[in-house]
């Protein structure tokens, strides 16, 4: 069964009306079920209702902005969100990846790179979530990557659970994939095309940006010092690895 088949939910966020009539049709033309907002307060709401499964998000609204809306989205939901805006400049695109987003589309784009984007969105968030449920329902040692001790690096795989420093740290899903990439390959260095084409999808092998900016972010959430990184370490100009696990047992 495909992704559409199972009537995903899609929350689009935009404020132009074309925008938004042009989007909820094409979406709809797939067999997505989707809801429309105007505005980042009216999305608050409505996201709390529909419980989307994506969110198409604008970032110049009324009433709340984008940013202010993935921010209070991302304090209770994971679901991917796909960022679309007429901005282009670097900063802005690093600032929604900071905050939150999942991928950051260009206005004016073509609808087949959109749905392509979605696709990859929906099946990313699709794969995790499956692999979630089928280690929750595993029986035995629960594998796990840890480096620095009890109070170091903690990832377990089997309940997406991840702690440093002793304390419970909350990830996007794509920030949680990308520390897994790096976890399940502790100790080898992973270029930077690598992680891109595992992580985010074979189109995006020239995205450097995304990469440095989930990077830096997965260090403020996971590093002591993040300006001296003790787990998540660049081999400069080729890639990003982590150390080896304190034991290899810990990986079983």
């Amino acid at each position: 069964m495909s992704t559409t088949d199972k009537k995903i939910r899609i929350l689009c966020v935009e404020d132009d009306p074309q925008m938004r009539t042009f989007l909820l049709a094409q979406l709809k033309a797939r067999g997505y079920h989707c809801q429309t907002v105007r505005d980042g307060a009216q999305a608050v709401d409505m996201a709390a209702i529909f419980q989307p499964q994506l969110v198409l998000l604008d970032l110049s609204l009324p009433s709340l902005d984008g940013l202010s809306f993935l921010r209070r989205f991302r304090e209770w939901s994971p679901a991917p969100v796909i960022v679309l805006s007429a901005h282009d400049e670097e900063p802005v695109k690093i600032k929604a990846l900071d905050v939150g987003a999942d991928d950051y589309l260009t206005k004016p784009f073509s609808i087949n790179e959109l749905l392509a984007r979605v696709r990859v969105a929906l099946r990313r968030a699709e794969e995790t979530e499956r692999l979630r449920n089928s280690a929750s329902n595993k029986e035995g040692q629960r594998p796990l990557y840890r480096c620095g001790g009890e109070n170091g690096l903690i990832v377990d795989f089997a309940h997406r659970h991840v702690s440093s420093g002793g304390n419970d740290v909350h990830l996007t899903p794509t920030e949680y994939d990308l520390l897994c990439e790096l976890t399940r390959n502790a100790g080898k260095v992973l270029t930077h095309r690598e992680l891109l084409q595992r992580v985010w999808g074979p189109d995006y092998s020239g995205e450097n940006t995304y990469l440095r900016t989930f990077m830096r972010h997965l260090r403020r959430k996971l590093e002591p010092d993040p300006s001296q990184p003790r787990f998540l370490r660049n081999e400069l100009g080729v890639g990003y690895y982590v150390p080896p696990p304190d034991t290899e047992k810990s990986l079983t």
